[in-house]
């Protein structure tokens, strides 16, 4: 785990050759077909590579909730395990992550079909996300600072688990422990990371991300948590020629390093890491796997 843009994926793939693994994504984007650039996931060629987990496994337009990633994370994490494969779990969404490795009760019905999941779906659609955004910094102050406030499901799931369980959602408790982890974090002097943020996004807008986003403008009604990524919504001024395709890059760059700042912030306080800087440490992916070793109790040279 880590920010974006820090190396998650490609320490992954070498890590997965190394151990016998397999990539389980959490990445709560990377779920979605046809969404491959503004989501950084792998290219083909590196899907083929490694196997891959939860990722393309449906169309922006379906629901897909953290408490499917864990069920299905859960799942296939064991099966790799008896089959004496390494799941190996990669991603930056700290909620789905948590959710897994602390084995989170969610609380709260996660049916999709509740009178209040369809009264906050009606209020992001007819008054936007500012409004759920205001209700959460009321109801729930601790959440609002803590969750990634631009995703409208994070949003109204956080107001769903305080409404229906009294408790915040940072506040759920864990469930019995399923099973034993090891979480590496990435991380990165941050002048170099916010340097290594902004060549991304120039690379990804090389690479057609913006064709990318218009098929998400133009599906904006019908791909709920899709229009707000960061990397798509930033482009809607410039479709609407509202705004020049600069400034509208400056905004995904600066979105971007927020939105890594709020990673820093919610897997330091809310996760059990071990911290490796990619700078300071010129041998930090063999500690990593040596580190590794020793957590599986195995000989792997």
């Amino acid at each position: 785990m880590g920010p974006t843009a820090v190396g998650k994926s490609a320490l992954g793939l070498k890590l997965a050759k190394k151990f016998n693994g397999e990539i389980i994504s959490g990445d709560s984007m990377q779920i979605y077909r046809h969404l491959d650039i503004g989501t950084a996931k792998d290219s083909p060629a590196e899907l083929k590579e490694v196997p891959h987990h939860l990722v393309d496994i449906c169309d922006a337009d379906q629901r897909y909730t953290v408490k499917d990633f864990q069920e299905k994370a859960k799942t296939i994490a064991t099966d790799l395990a008896s089959n004496d494969r390494l799941p190996l779990v990669v991603g930056g969404t700290g909620f789905y992550l948590s959710s897994l490795t602390n084995n989170l009760n969610l609380g709260g019905k996660d049916n999709g079909d509740n009178e209040l999941r369809k009264e906050l779906i009606q209020i992001e659609r007819t008054e936007g996300v500012s409004q759920l955004q205001t209700i959460l910094k009321k109801e729930d102050p601790k959440a609002f600072e803590k969750i990634d406030v631009e995703n409208s499901r994070r949003l109204i799931r956080a107001i769903e688990v305080f409404r229906t369980t009294g408790k915040s959602i940072l506040d759920q408790d864990n469930g019995q422990k399923w099973a034993d982890f090891y979480l590496v974090g990435l991380t990165d002097d941050r002048p170099k990371l916010y340097d290594r943020i902004n060549k991304r996004v120039d690379k990804m807008l090389e690479m057609g991300l913006l064709d990318e986003a218009q098929f998400v403008y133009e599906h904006r009604d019908d791909f709920p948590q899709a229009k707000n990524g960061i990397g798509y919504k930033e482009l809607f001024p410039y479709f609407e020629q509202q705004a020049s395709l600069e400034s509208c890059a400056e905004e995904i760059k600066k979105n971007s390093r927020h939105f890594a700042k709020r990673q820093f912030t919610y897997f330091r306080n809310q996760m059990n890491v071990d911290w490796y800087n990619i700078s300071d440490d010129k041998n930090y992916q063999e500690t990593i796997e040596n580190n590794i070793t020793k957590f599986i109790g195995g000989n792997n040279d």
